[in-house]
């Protein structure tokens, strides 16, 4: 899969605004953004498997939009379910690292489980996400490592009546996602313990999207 148009494929529907009256559903693009300087480069001996949404709600559900009294007002969604969300965030993570590697010939499967990934908005904007990743060894299956990785993001108060909380509330929750992605795809201790190799070259530069 090429992971270079994800940032079509994380979500290409714009989100709809809120003002004073609130739509039922929102959908929301999020995306990864590369920073290849400041990534831990690696060979190409990756492949990306599946990811299991553990959330406990409906797949493409991301979060409400709240009022500090009172029901739901909004309710957040992705264009695709949110397993496949965090699979392709972790396919460009692995690409913008030069750790993609050519097909079949991958060493190690990246696979994992959605404990969390939410927006909210109560008094403070807020995105979060929880991953377990797991590395397989690709031959045989056997589990090589696993760990769980966070991130989170929370901005000032929303205050009322300032325009829509929803692109905020995308970028938080984009961030947190990519800040979970990047902790464990530059671990240390998961490039240790299932011996990646080093980088030969990036494979990324700056310019591709």
């Amino acid at each position: 899969m090429n992971f270079r148009c994800l940032p079509v494929i994380l979500g290409a529907t714009a989100a709809f605004g809120l003002s004073s009256c609130f739509t039922n559903s929102s959908v929301v693009s999020l995306n990864y953004v590369p920073m290849p300087r400041q990534v831990r480069h690696g060979a190409p001996e990756f492949a990306v498997g599946k990811f299991k949404d553990r959330r406990g709600v409906e797949p493409q559900t991301l979060g409400h939009v709240r009022m500090p009294i009172g029901p739901k007002v909004d309710t957040l969604q992705t264009r695709l379910p949110v397993s496949d969300v965090v699979r392709n965030a972790f396919g460009y993570g692995l690409e913008t690292r030069g750790m993609v590697a050519p097909d079949t010939k991958a060493r190690f499967i990246l696979t994992g489980e959605v404990e969390d990934l939410r927006a909210q908005l109560l008094v403070h904007p807020y995105g979060y996400a929880r991953i377990r990743v797991n590395v397989l060894e690709a031959g045989s299956g056997r589990v090589l490592f696993t760990k769980v990785y966070q991130g989170e993001r929370q901005s000032g108060a929303y205050r009322p009546g300032s325009g829509s909380p929803v692109p905020v509330l995308r970028e938080l929750t984009s961030r947190a996602l990519q800040e979970a992605v990047d902790r464990a795809l530059d671990d240390v201790e998961m490039r240790q313990r299932i011996g990646a190799g080093a980088e030969a070259r990036p494979r990324y530069t700056p310019g591709m999207l």
